[in-house]
């Protein structure tokens, strides 16, 4: 699986007039990388494609989320009773973390902007890395590259996974948003996997 000069036609025809040497740097990278992976079929490498397009704001590089969290719960310092500032482990926010143990506040960073405390833990253990203590791996383009495919493949993100919607018998790319995060952005973000999928069979 690769791009071609034909598919780079197809993607600056339908997504942008012209593509940054970082852009096509960015998307030769992730073919590259689903390639090496083998076990992601061509219509599931486009969703990736395209969830990457739009969650790194077409940039095709890791990036922190715009704003940091502010005014997000995984991007706000609380403080408790004894004065400890804490915020919360996950969108159930029944557990929760002092500033003094983990200094970071888990907003979204990387290709696909892994949010909260409990997804960089989830991360940690899988790549034995302490993403808790260093949050600023996931902005390298290894790991933030290692944690979109893994998450999107395994469903760490909402238990959700490619195969759910995109396999031998089906191509859902609108429902395939359910992965990352509801169906916000779904038909947007449905309508680049077309062109991505149209862009890598293209000789």
């Amino acid at each position: 699986m690769k791009m071609t000069q034909g598919g780079f036609n197809i993607l600056r025809a339908s997504l942008s007039r012209t593509l940054t040497q970082e852009q096509v740097d960015g998307i030769n990278h992730y073919v590259s990388e689903i390639d090496k992976d083998g076990g992601i079929s061509y219509a599931q490498a486009s969703y990736v494609l395209a969830t990457v397009w739009h969650e790194t704001a077409t940039k095709m590089k890791p990036i922190e989320e715009y704003g940091k969290g502010q005014g997000r719960p995984y991007g706000t310092w609380h403080k408790n009773s004894k004065g400890d500032l804490y915020s919360f482990k996950n969108g159930n926010k029944k557990e929760a973390y002092l500033y003094k143990d983990y200094p970071h506040l888990y907003y979204g960073r990387g290709d696909t902007q892994n949010t909260w405390f409990d997804n960089y833990s989830k991360l940690s253990k899988v790549f034995g890395v302490d993403f808790l203590r260093k949050p600023e791996l996931l902005l390298t383009r290894e790991w933030s590259t290692k944690a979109t495919l893994y998450s999107m493949k395994n469903g760490l993100y909402t238990g959700k996974k490619l195969s759910d919607y995109i396999n031998t018998t089906k191509t859902d790319f609108v429902n395939a948003r359910r992965i990352i995060n509801g169906v916000d952005r779904a038909s947007q973000i449905a309508k680049y996997a077309e062109i991505f999928l149209k862009a890598l069979k293209s000789y």
